[in-house]
């Protein structure tokens, strides 16, 4: 199953390694594919797509047309985060 989901708050490298850490980590995504401009994310996987959705609004990459002034401070914090694992 192929999910695409196009969210806010991606504005770089550091958003794209938060992002891919933690889609990573469910279980069954068997490849995934972000696009930093586009705020593009696919998922192919057996997974549920609200699964996916939470997980994004968790870090602060809301669905497009979700977004809230919370969700844009969540997802400096993971931008920040995902800058220094990187």
């Amino acid at each position: 199953m192929n999910h695409t989901i196009d969210v806010e708050n991606m504005k770089c490298g550091g958003c794209v390694h938060s992002i891919t850490k933690a889609l990573l980590e469910l279980a069954n995504v068997r490849s995934l594919e972000i696009d930093e401009a586009s705020g593009r994310i696919r998922v192919e996987g057996e997974i549920d797509r609200a699964l996916l959705v939470d997980r994004l609004n968790a870090l602060g990459y809301p669905e497009l047309g979700n977004n809230s002034m919370a969700r844009r401070a969540k997802s400096l914090v993971s931008c920040a985060i995902g800058k220094l694992n990187t």
